[in-house]
């Protein structure tokens, strides 16, 4: 029962609060400011004032936003053209990383273009509505404001004709209440005669009719402006009012729909600006580090196997020859790598100074590599040559659509002369016909190239390895005398891998850092070298260097690096080459234990004079 009653009275608590809000609903809007506010002119002016100030502000704060947004894309777009892969870069674009870096720059690109979508719609179609509102507004304030001022003048213009009638009346009402005394005591005096009180009944009579007509003029005065203040006060100026209401409503209502407007406009580009979120987490989640491994390997591996351990040489049953060779062998063997290593970037910066010990027989490209790559290891010639087939390849077929388009052509318009001349297509004809003819010439020469790369049977060992080989006698060296000796066990030279010396690295990290006259026997100004081309093997003699300035160490330096020396704080050396680019300088000292000892230092270890 008593849960009964508890329900009962909360619907009926429930239902009046309905009926309350409603009621309050109604008279909101059966209230308006002519009557509820008929006396508060002046506030209504102020607060309207206010309202269209607010909107200002609003549209103000608009324009601000504005500028930020559109600051912020440039930013964006600046950030975005600042981080993009550079030209040399391109190489790197195979790595996911990489991949997944570029597509996040063109999802933030996207995501200032978004900015900029939210600045145009909020100055276009927000901001210009607020302007436009605000100035209608100002402009019917001020005409409402204007009949208003000219409905209270009117309403006080005729109090103030009231006022005057109310005072001439009561004037007239006293000059005739003066009259009429004065008229019977004229009457009541027997000293005065008739025609003396009669005079005095003449002022009496014109004082009372002036009165009369003043009373009559402040009645009329009275109705007109008591029907000119209720006409005042529940008409002229509750309209006036009222307009000043709507004005505000609007002003009101304009602020919410430019508010929801700008919300709007900035919701209408959520979805994209999810869309490109989405697009960076999948660039995110599209890295995959064992594929990018994966591709380092195949882009560095150069398919030799590390070199086989050294042989013990018992120099007893060697002859001087042999222990002079194998000596020389062993200082450089450890000192060779191979191009295509951590090195071989360096390989373009000193190929002027071991270009002597390869062969010319190919041009070189662009890129400063050998026209059949043959400097390069033999898993990235052939990845090399297997690329450059694949592109001839693709420009053949290219080029064969381009001539069979040009041979239909040239029939149509032999059928049909209207159509065309033919002689017009034949030169560009013949020009495809000897473009062509070039590319397939050049295909097949690449192809006997990656052919014969192929019959090279894949090495076994490194360079290292194959320099070890050399002390067996298996090679024809040329010693500081000038003889050589044949050391063949067949009589035939058989060509080194493509990790020979012509294509090793010149940085103080590869082996030929070092330089022909740090080896043994180099002070009398010869070396030992075996210049290894495509076919036959070049022997070359070359000469001591000659020095080009001098150098004094400023800090310690310890050889860490294969190629390089060691040096003392204060130390002076010879330069016998000066730094390529790649931060190194070569530089000989005269040690009494061997001779000149020379090879690389850091260019910043040292201060240079260079001779005149």
């Amino acid at each position: 029962m008593l849960a009964l009653l508890a329900s009962g009275s909360s619907r009926s608590s429930s239902n009046n609060k309905l009926a309350e809000s409603e009621n309050s609903a109604q008279n909101s809007n059966n209230m308006s400011w002519g009557t509820e506010l008929w006396d508060q002119n002046e506030n209504l002016a102020i607060h309207t004032n206010r309202g269209i100030d607010a909107l200002d502000k609003f549209a103000n704060f608009l324009r601000d936003r504005v500028a930020i947004e559109t600051e912020y894309a440039g930013k964006l777009r600046r950030l975005v053209k600042n981080y993009q892969p550079k030209k040399k870069e391109e190489e790197d674009n195979e790595f996911t990383s990489v991949q997944a870096f570029r597509n996040l720059l063109k999802e933030v690109g996207d995501l200032a273009g978004q900015r900029e979508v939210v600045s145009e719609s909020l100055q276009l179609q927000i901001i210009a509505g607020v302007t436009l509102l605000s100035k209608t507004l100002r402009e019917d304030r001020k005409k409402c404001l204007s009949d208003g001022a000219t409905l209270q003048q009117n309403l006080t213009t005729q109090l103030s004709s009231l006022d005057r009638a109310k005072r001439n009346y009561e004037k007239a009402y006293r000059d005739s209440e003066k009259a009429v005394d004065s008229y019977k005591r004229a009457d009541m005096d027997l000293n005065l005669s008739r025609a003396e009180v009669e005079r005095y009944k003449n002022v009496m009579t014109s004082k009372i009719q002036q009165s009369d007509d003043a009373k009559n003029e402040y009645a009329n005065q009275l109705q007109k402006t008591n029907n000119l203040q209720q006409q005042h006060y529940s008409m002229l100026l509750p309209s006036v009012l009222n307009r000043l209401q709507e004005l505000d409503e609007k002003r009101t209502r304009g602020f919410r729909e430019f508010i929801v407007g700008a919300a709007d406009v900035e919701s209408s580009v959520a979805p994209i600006i999810a869309r490109c979120m989405e697009g960076i987490v999948k660039a995110g989640e599209s890295i995959n580090e064992k594929e990018d491994t994966f591709k380092v390997i195949e882009r560095y591996q150069s398919g030799f196997t590390p070199p086989r351990d050294i042989p013990f040489e018992d120099l007893s049953k060697c002859d001087p020859d042999s222990v002079q060779e194998s000596h020389y062998s062993n200082s450089t063997s450890n000192h060779l790598t191979i191009r295509g290593t951590m090195s071989a970037n360096k390989l373009k910066k000193r190929v002027g100074i071991f270009n002597i010990f390869g062969s010319n027989k190919n041009s070189l490209t662009a890129d400063g590599q050998k026209e059949d790559f043959s400097d390069l290891p033999p898993n990235q010639r052939r990845k090399k040559l297997q690329a450059k087939i694949a592109e001839l390849t693709q420009n053949i077929a290219q080029e064969t659509k381009a001539r069979d388009g040009l041979m239909k052509m040239k029939i149509v318009y032999e059928a049909n002369s209207s159509l065309g001349n033919p002689m017009t297509v034949e030169g560009q004809l013949n020009e495809s016909e000897h473009k062509l003819e070039k590319l397939k010439v050049d295909l097949k020469k690449y192809q006997g190239f990656l052919e014969k790369a192929s019959q090279v049977p894949t090495a076994t060992s490194s360079p290292q390895a194959s320099r070890n080989q050399l002390q067996n006698g298996h090679r024809t060296s040329r010693h500081s005398n000038g003889s050589a000796d044949d050391h063949h066990d067949d009589g035939d030279d058989q060509p080194d891998d493509a990790g020979s010396l012509s294509s090793s690295s010149a940085s103080p990290e590869s082996g030929l850092g070092t330089s022909h006259t740090s080896l043994p026997g180099s002070g009398q100004g010869s070396a030992n070298e075996n210049a290894i081309g495509e076919d036959t093997y070049y022997e070359t003699e070359v000469e001591t260097l000659n020095p080009v300035g001098k150098c004094r160490a400023l800090y310690p330096f310890e050889a860490s690096s294969e190629g390089s020396i060691p040096m003392n704080e204060g130390e002076e050396l010879q330069v016998i080459e000066i730094d390529q680019g790649d931060g190194w300088t070569r530089v000989r000292r005269e040690n009494n234990s061997n001779g000149w000892d020379e090879g690389f230092v850091p260019t910043s270890y040292i201060e240079c004079t260079l001779y005149a």
